[in-house]
């Protein structure tokens, strides 16, 4: 008996299939160990020694491994084929070394680019050792991204309260979508002008035509700039006579697009299926580990994680008898499509993301597949036999108009398809977020009439038609993922999750899928601007990034690298220790400049408080984060949120504006200003009289009892965008209402909640959550409620994703529901939830299967509760002094790294432990 290990259960059980009998495939579960999340997991000072440690989740799959090895014949490690897999065999293998395991077994390691017997058989019968190599480069990046986690964080969190963390290509991505954002602020849009003209030929064909030619001399783009000039180039072409001075024509190819890659399956799969890169790399992770299809489980296509663009060349053969086949011979090359990557750090050692046959067409597997893994699988298949496909053919014209001086120039521009070569199985789209509405100079699209040299054209409707130049658009996620694999930053299967990060570390938020960096995430950027430049740069991230495919090449030393590395950066660190606080707030307050105080138009001082006569407002750090203040603190308490607009005429609260008392509790209900914005509260923190201190035995009075505080009032804040002057005591009351009810929903059979988060407006039903962002809080009702939770826009770090209901249960005809929860999918019935089985995929689970569970569920019935330890009195009281010696120690602890300023706390620069 031989053991296999492999990453996931689905890909065990399907392995152990194709094996059978002598053969036992275990899953590791991914990674069963990793650093500990500690200071001195790695140590530059002993050559770069690392612990590692098993994660308490994985003790019990390494147990069966263990186990499993007992009196086996061999142990076959057969994760996945690229560095990550090569490293997940690493620290198995090493670690049942280190338990003394193994004893003399063999150790043989197999890859295999997709789950097909026929893939896993061939590999099993041409084994090799573990590429160490690739081991390398793995221990390489691991310890980088600790190193500056685990020692720049820290910084973060002393120098800028709020801040979470900093990551080695995180804050990469991060400072590309910060620039981009300061790019549009910075935009300064320019107007132009364009003239069109109707145009009719002698046999009364009517097309449109342009003017590029005006006085003899050619158009740019800003020489008609104003309404005027625009004005007089129409007249001159109305009163112009045309005659066709040339036509050309032309034809033009355009080739097929490369198999996907990681990357460019990201960017295609957010472009046209507008999915979420890790939504993608989920979704190509289940068609990557298969489906049971005609009785047996198969993968559906290649390994997903690749830079490769090649093909196997059976994989060709197949593709191009398949295009014969369905499209005809004219749609087929005379030889085979080879292609290259041009990324700047690929590696090519697998194939790209093709399907494993391609004759398992889109309509033949539906029935097995969700909906969006159809769309991916569809997208996938599309592309790879477009890949081999002819190229598309199309024919422009180009027609030239001129009066009998020159004076004048029109042009007309057409382009038709003569040959749709790959189009017919991959039709192109248009990118997204072109710079400008600049007429289209191809004529895509557009058919003219035939037409000759010499021939006279009539001038009909004549439009100048006004436009400004558009600032560049944001990042969505096709673009991100396109530019940082242009650049060369972190590796194209790391952005699903450093995308991620962003985003719950709320330093970038997604509108209408373009990502706008959150005020948290540009003074963190710009922090790391003025103190840490070097290692946020591009191209220092895009060399690292080439040193680490060095190492996994064999070219280069591993802890060579991590040295160079560490020299600097520690002195970076190093040299931070001293910077004040004013240091740090001067510099972050002058680059966030432009975007907290923009330039008026009115030319006065965007710095000067709008509450007192001389203060001057700038960048302040408090407790939990960033914030505007006035320079004349305490005197001025005036404060605003970060990215908050500037007050109007009466908005600015200087102290408690008084609303009304609420009729049920009498209570003063008032409207403040906060740091982070304004809220209104009901009543006020009132100060309960203390006792008189009794006089002690010796007759001198006891020391005075401390003050104490009643219960702190309940608080609202302001929804984004309501002003503090449009808040009376209606709104208020509605306001300190929240959440409110809105109505049961009509499917699930729970109350939609409506409330404001830290997040923002939001509905709540059952423990799922949803962003509120178009309507308002204290109105929207149980219809359009209804409507935002079917759409899905489930609020960022809220648990409990989307509910997608299976059926009723047979037992009330209540729904049975699926959902996404913090511990992975689960299914409810009312108030009973049931998690799934690890190998249960919730886009395939059924009703009955659902049901099932359900009842396994309700009979293991509630949780005990766990018994209070019984502790006779006197060691009790004993554990007590402890806790209070343990409660003074820490509260002693933490009085030494936190210091006290005024009515702020802020951190000092004492590492935290």
């Amino acid at each position: 008996m031989k053991v296999v290990i492999v990453e996931s259960p689905a890909k065990a059980k399907t392995i152990n299939r194709y094996l059978g009998d002598g053969y036992h495939v275990l899953a590791s579960y991914g990674h069963i160990r990793d650093l500990p999340p500690k200071d001195g997991s790695v140590r530059p000072d002993e050559n770069f020694a690392m612990d590692w440690e098993v994660a308490s989740n994985s003790q019990k799959h390494l147990k069966e491994i263990v186990d499993a090895l007992k009196g086996a014949d061999g142990l076959i490690l057969a994760t996945d084929p690229d560095r990550e897999g090569e490293a997940i065999s690493w620290h198995v293998l090493d670690e049942l070394q280190r338990r003394n395991v193994l004893n003399g077994t063999s150790v043989e390691r197999v890859t295999f680019n997709a789950i097909t017997k026929n893939a896993v058989l061939e590999a099993m019968s041409h084994p090799r050792e573990l590429d160490q190599e690739l081991v390398d480069a793995y221990l390489a990046r691991r310890a980088l991204d600790y190193l500056v986690g685990f020692t720049l964080s820290p910084v973060l969190w002393r120098k800028l309260p709020g801040s979470k963390s900093a990551g080695r290509v995180q804050s990469v991505a991060l400072r590309m979508i910060c620039e981009r954002e300061l790019e549009i602020e910075k935009f300064q849009a320019e107007e132009y002008w364009t003239v069109g003209a109707n145009m009719t030929t002698s046999t009364a064909d009517k097309f449109s035509a342009r003017l590029t030619h005006l006085d003899e001399k050619k158009l740019e783009k800003f020489d008609l700039n104003d309404a005027a000039k625009a004005e007089r180039a129409a007249s001159a072409v109305r009163s112009g006579q045309f005659t066709v001075t040339s036509v050309e024509k032309k034809s033009k190819q355009r080739r097929p697009y490369a198999p996907f890659t990681t990357s460019t399956l990201q960017q295609d799969a957010s472009r046209r299926l507008y999915f979420s890169a890790r939504q993608t790399m989920d979704i190509a992770q289940k068609l990557y580990e298969g489906f049971e299809i005609d009785g047996e489980t198969v993968g559906l296509i290649t390994y997903m994680r690749t830079d490769g663009v090649q093909i196997a060349g059976e994989a060709i053969t197949a593709v191009r008898e398949l295009i014969g086949t369905r499209y005809g011979a004219k749609y087929l090359p005379d030889s085979p499509r080879e292609y290259k990557s041009k990324a700047k750090n690929a590696q090519e050692a697998h194939e790209a993301i093709r399907p494993t046959d391609p004759r398992r067409t889109p309509d033949s597997v539906a029935r097995y597949l969700s909906a969006d893994q159809l769309k991916l699988y569809d997208l996938i298949w599309k592309r790879t036999i477009a890949s081999q496909m002819e190229a598309a053919i199309m024919d422009q014209v180009a027609v030239i108009m001129s009066t009998p001086d020159k004076h004048t120039q029109l042009r007309a521009n057409g382009s038709t398809i003569v040959f749709k070569g790959f189009l017919e199985a991959y039709e192109d789209t248009a990118p997204t977020g072109t710079s400008d509405d600049t007429p289209d100079e191809d004529g895509a699209g557009n058919i003219l009439p035939p037409m000759s040299e010499g021939q006279n054209v009539g001038v009909g409707d004549v439009k100048p038609e006004q436009h400004f130049t558009q600032p560049p658009p944001r990042f969505s996620e096709a673009s991100l993922v396109k530019a940082l694999e242009e650049k060369g930053i972190g590796r194209p299967s790391t952005y699903a999750s450093i995308i991620q990060v962003l985003q719950d570390r709320q330093y970038v938020s997604v509108d209408s899928r373009r990502f706008t960096p959150q005020d948290r995430g540009r003074v963190v950027t710009a922090f790391l601007e003025s103190f840490f430049l070097r290692y946020v740069e591009y191209n220092f991230t895009a060399d690292l990034e080439n040193q680490l495919d060095e190492i996994s090449g064999g070219r280069l030393d591993w802890k060579k690298v991590l040295s160079d590395f560490w020299h600097d950066f520690a002195a970076a660190i190093d040299g931070t220790k001293d910077l004040t606080r004013t240091v740090v707030i001067d510099a972050v307050d002058a680059l966030l400049e432009p975007h907290l105080f923009p330039k008026r138009e009115d030319g006065s001082n965007p710095r000067a408080c709008p509450a007192c006569a001389d203060g001057r407002i700038g960048l302040k750090f408090g407790r939990f984060g960033s914030f505007i203040g006035c320079s004349n603190y305490p005197e001025c308490r005036y404060t605003r949120p970060l990215g908050a607009a500037e007050p109007g005429e009466g908005e600015v609260l200087d102290g408690p504006k008084e609303l009304g008392k609420d009729p049920e509790t009498g209570l003063m209900v008032t409207l403040r200003q906060g740091p982070y914005g304004p809220y209104v509260q009901l009543g006020g923190e009132e100060v309960l009289p203390a006792p008189e201190p009794e006089p002690a035995a010796d007759g001198k009075p006891k020391k005075k009892a401390a003050k104490k505080k009643g219960p702190k009032p309940k608080r609202a804040s302001l929804p984004k965008g309501t002003s503090p002057a449009d808040v009376d005591l209606e709104k208020g009351l509605k306001l300190l209402s929240l959440p409110r009810e809105v109505g049961m929903h009509p499917d699930l059979g729970e109350m939609i909640l409506a409330g404001i988060g830290r997040f923002g407006p939001y509905l709540k039903v059952g423990p799922t959550y949803y962003s509120l962002k178009e309507d308002d809080v204290l109105e929207v009702g149980l219809n359009r409620a209804v409507t935002v939770i079917a759409e899905g826009k489930k609020g960022p770090g809220r648990g409990g994703g989307s509910a997608k209901t299976l059926g009723d249960h047979p037992d009330d005809k209540k729904p049975v529901t699926v959902r996404s929860g913090r511990f992975g999918p689960y299914v409810q019935h009312g108030q009973l939830r049931a998690t799934l089985p690890r190998d249960m995929d919730k886009d395939t689970v059924n009703l009955e299967e659902a049901v099932a569970i359900l009842a396994a569920k309700a009979a293991k019935g509630p949780g005990k509760p766990k018994a209070k330890a019984k502790t006779k009195a006197k060691p009790k009281a004993k554990a007590k002094k402890k806790t209070k010696t343990k409660a003074k120690a820490k509260a002693k602890s933490k009085a030494k790294t936190k210091t006290a300023v005024g009515d702020k706390e802020t951190l000092s620069d004492t590492p935290e432990t």
